[in-house]
């Protein structure tokens, strides 16, 4: 048989009907397209099958998880390369048989099919998980927490650094040359402001993490401090942090579930990179129970991770892989969405300030410590884990950079009846 990588470009490209912008390399040695280009990795015919079965951004995903795949170069510049090449999803897959009815794409279809070898799909990937049935009970959500936190500690302290904070940092005081570090110190201290926390007032920390929060408000600001979160390690990291700082005192860590915290009331909430776990049907739950446990005048700093607005929205659909393999059962709203439905619970909306570039550069810096630290990465954690981790992390940093997903802190109030909001008269002040 000929070399397969030129026999490959081809066939892909008549299936797609552009020129692959990427140079091919098979799984005999040859190579074929652009020679400045990042070059895709075709390592097994293992690989194509996976395509072939499963065309779209699913089987490119378990391609790229089970090691079948792999990019050599610049990976930003190559998913970039090869952003909507792929149907998004399965029920694009009319867009696939409109497609096959040209007689030329059937054609290279077969051809692909020959080249693949036997027509066995493989097995996904072990780190592949399956949704279940009913979203976003207690017992589906702490697995899914599971799955994604209870990775190991240690491969945690490898990607995000001795901040811990696995959320966006805030890069505007330091600048983009500031340390990782100071941009996560920053972020924390923004959010212990706009709570406007002082020293015997109870702060309600939702999705409370590493601890992270917990520790530099109750240190720096003399709160006291509840955090809630459904990992287990998450939490004993978190426990042996504060008493490490002395803080045991002011610092609880519990495993909870934010809907069942019956200890209110508290003068501040706040939840960070945790509402993208909720659930749309969920969400006016989730925001009227935090709005039950903040006093009058308290108020919820709600730090979320948003998509664009869709003309059809009853035509969203989670991300194949990001649900298959990193936050299972997660969705992403519209900031329009989120706002209105923190109204319908009651809250005044005081503040929106987004900071969609701020988690880019954390992104990549979280990339550029995982790369660093490869083999170390895929000792703690396994090679397929590894790889979710360096794809997910790269692509969502363009995904910001492009203005596809955004992030905003959005700052609301218990307001109570009298209208005395207790917030400065100009924003921004934070105080």
């Amino acid at each position: 048989m000929a070399d397969a990588a030129p026999r490959l470009k081809s066939l892909l490209e008549q299936v797609l009907g552009v020129a692959l912008p990427v140079r091919i390399r098979a799984w005999d040695g040859s190579q074929a397209g652009p020679p400045d280009a990042p070059v895709l990795i075709v390592r097994n015919r293992r690989g194509l099958r996976r395509l072939l079965f499963k065309p779209g951004e699913l089987g490119l995903a378990r391609a790229w998880v089970a090691g079948d795949l792999d990019i050599e170069g610049d990976l930003y510049a190559a998913l970039d390369l090869l952003a909507g090449l792929v149907w998004e999803r399965d029920e694009d897959a009319r867009t696939l048989r409109q497609a096959l009815r040209d007689p030329g794409v059937r054609a290279a279809v077969r051809g692909l099919l020959r080249l693949a070898g036997p027509p066995l799909p493989p097995a996904p990937p072990p780190e592949e998980v399956r949704r279940p049935g009913h979203l976003h009970t207690r017992r589906t959500d702490r697995r899914a927490i599971s799955h994604h936190y209870d990775v190991g500690n240690d491969f945690y302290e490898l990607v995000l650094g001795p901040s811990m904070v696995y959320s966006c940092a805030y890069w505007e005081a330091a600048g983009e040359d500031a340390t990782l570090e100071d941009a996560q110190r920053d972020k924390l201290e923004l959010v212990c402001r706009k709570l406007g926390l002082r020293p015997g007032r109870r702060l309600l920390d939702v999705g409370c993490g590493w601890g992270s929060l917990a520790i530099h408000a109750a240190r720096e600001h003399g709160v006291g401090v509840v955090g809630v979160t459904l990992s287990q390690e998450q939490a004993a990291y978190a426990r042996k942090r504060a008493a490490d700082e002395g803080l045991t005192d002011k610092v609880e860590i519990r495993v909870q579930d934010y809907r069942d915290v019956a200890d209110g009331p508290y003068d501040a909430i706040s939840s960070i990179g945790m509402a993208e776990h909720v659930g749309a049907e969920q969400y006016l739950e989730y925001a009227r129970e935090l709005y039950a446990l903040l006093t009058p005048g308290g108020r919820l700093l709600n730090h979320q991770i948003a998509r664009r607005p869709r003309a059809d929205e009853g035509g969203y659909h989670v991300d194949a892989f990001i649900d298959a393999y990193v936050f299972p059962d997660g969705e992403l709203a519209p900031l329009g969405t989120t706002v209105t439905q923190l109204e319908r619970a009651g809250f005044e909306v005081r503040d929106v300030e987004p900071i969609r570039e701020h988690y880019a550069l954390t992104l990549r810096r979280w990339v550029d410590r995982l790369e660093a630290r490869w083999e170390r990465a895929v000792g703690l954690a396994g090679p397929g884990r590894a790889r979710v981790w360096r794809l997910y992390m790269a692509a969502c940093a363009l995904a910001f950079e492009h203005n596809q997903i955004g992030v905003n802190q959005v700052l609301a109030v218990r307001t109570p009846g009298s209208g005395a909001s207790g917030m400065p008269l100009r924003a921004r002040t934070w105080n």
